[in-house]
């Protein structure tokens, strides 16, 4: 059992996460699949495991039940993110501590614990952080300080950790999506959104799926910001 390779995926109930943990499967991976009400699968090799990563240790929990079902973690990929367009001075306290909580808090408490398990593996690991083309290139049309901060944050650190772990066999990178045709979006807002990339369009989940299956493969890509957005970190 404990040859069989093993990926964590968070805010996988849906769009671009249901579509890794659908992709991880067909590359062969047994899946943990994690978002605050994820529905048990009927795949024995996919174990659901519910809870809010913005809340202290649930990260770190999603991490153990994956290692006491499948007995090691091979890939993480922080899926899970939420993202508030607003002025600055209107976001309030709660927009901070929701905000952070998923994108930083949520990242920090499954990484650290997938890490400490990564490193028992003889061939090491790999993270992938979905974080935003919003986070190098800024919208006047599109307020999104806090996505920036926290997301800007996961670029950095992507960096960081990539050169701290090289050594021991651990690659780090990111997907950096422009805007994504997900249920995050309703119908009505998808023209100006559209609008936002040089090419004219929304990106589908699976352009941001198959980023992340290339860097699986990628074994010689550590560190490395993918930005897979229509253009927009170009320029407009």
């Amino acid at each position: 059992m404990n040859h069989q390779k093993v990926a964590v995926i968070t805010g996988a109930s849906q769009g671009i996460g249901a579509g890794l943990v659908t992709a991880y499967r067909k590359l062969g991976y047994a899946v943990v699949a994690n978002s605050r009400s994820i529905k048990r699968s009927d795949d024995p090799l996919v174990l659901a495991v519910p809870g809010d990563i913005a809340e202290p240790g649930v990260g770190a929990r999603v991490i153990e039940q994956g290692l006491d079902a499948f007995g090691r973690i091979d890939t993480l990929v922080n899926n899970a993110g939420i993202f508030v367009a607003k002025p600055f001075t209107e976001y309030t306290d709660e927009d901070y501590d929701r905000i952070a909580g998923i994108n930083l808090r949520g990242f920090f408490d499954t990484t650290r614990r997938a890490i400490t398990a990564m490193l028992e593996n003889e061939d090491g690991g790999h993270v992938v952080n979905i974080t935003t083309s919003f986070a190098t290139h800024a919208y006047s049309t599109v307020p999104s300080a806090l996505a920036s901060l926290t997301k800007g944050g996961l670029n950095s650190v992507t960096k960081s950790l990539a050169t701290e772990y090289a050594a021991r066999g651990i690659r780090f990178n990111a997907v950096a999506p422009g805007v994504i045709r997900t249920p995050m979006h309703p119908a009505e807002t998808h023209e100006f959104l559209a609008a936002l990339h040089p090419l004219g369009r929304l990106g589908e989940i699976e352009e941001i799926v198959d980023a992340v299956t290339y860097l699986e493969s990628a074994k010689f890509v550590t560190g490395e910001i993918l930005h897979v957005d229509g253009g927009q970190q170009a320029g407009h």
